[in-house]
């Protein structure tokens, strides 16, 4: 399903940004930066067997794809850096049927940090409520590197999926956007192990428009 999911979101961003150039989707609307905070561990999803808690600076570069009555159709590209904290509490997660598995078990048991660096495209919906309020919903997919083995997902290139919910509050020639977000960070299984992440935060992000 992820790859499926991959590339139609590579067609759509294909379409769209072919047929911006007759409309400057190249001119940069506004630039923001936004900080997400997330975990494993919430409401929604929940695994006695570790922990995963991270840490989401993104910058973020916005340009208009269409306008339609009261809605707007963004595209976001999202350089980001993400420091994640991790740790495998079931040591009985790793089973004896894996090759040294009793190494493995002491390694992944270690609280680890780990980095993650990504690129990421959201497309983003967007539709006016009252004079200075908005509506906004973004869908993001992305590449990316981890630089930390752990037992749920390999070292090296992977991807990140984010769907966000939120409200926006405009005044002068700014934005002050808080929302809340769901993640998957996973690989398509190409490497192993790859059984990711599923993750719940709130999120909190500054605009600015360009002239």
């Amino acid at each position: 399903m992820h790859k499926y999911l991959f590339v139609v979101f590579l067609l759509v961003f294909t379409f769209t940004y072919g047929q911006g150039e007759k409309d400057s989707i190249r001119k940069l609307k506004k630039i923001g930066i936004l900080y997400n905070s997330a975990k494993q561990n919430n409401a929604l999803f929940f695994d006695k067997d570790y922990n995963y808690k991270t840490d989401v600076l993104k910058f973020q570069f916005f340009y208009n794809l269409k306008d339609w009555e009261q809605w707007d159709f963004n595209l976001i590209l999202q350089p980001q850096v993400q420091i994640a904290n991790h740790q495998l509490l079931n040591e009985f997660f790793i089973t004896p049927d894996e090759p040294d598995y009793l190494f493995l078990r002491e390694k992944f048991t270690q609280k680890k940090t780990i980095s993650i660096y990504a690129f990421e495209l959201g497309f983003q919906l967007r539709r006016t409520l009252f004079k200075n309020i908005s509506f906004e919903a973004t869908l993001g997919l992305g590449a990316a590197y981890i630089d930390v083995e752990t037992e749920r997902l390999a070292q090296g290139f992977t991807f990140i999926e984010n769907f966000s919910l939120g409200l926006v509050s405009s005044f002068d020639n700014a934005e002050l956007y808080l929302g809340t977000n769901l993640g998957h960070v996973s690989n398509f299984n190409i490497q192993m192990p790859n059984s990711g992440y599923n993750l719940l935060g709130f999120e909190i992000g500054y605009r600015i428009y360009l002239k």
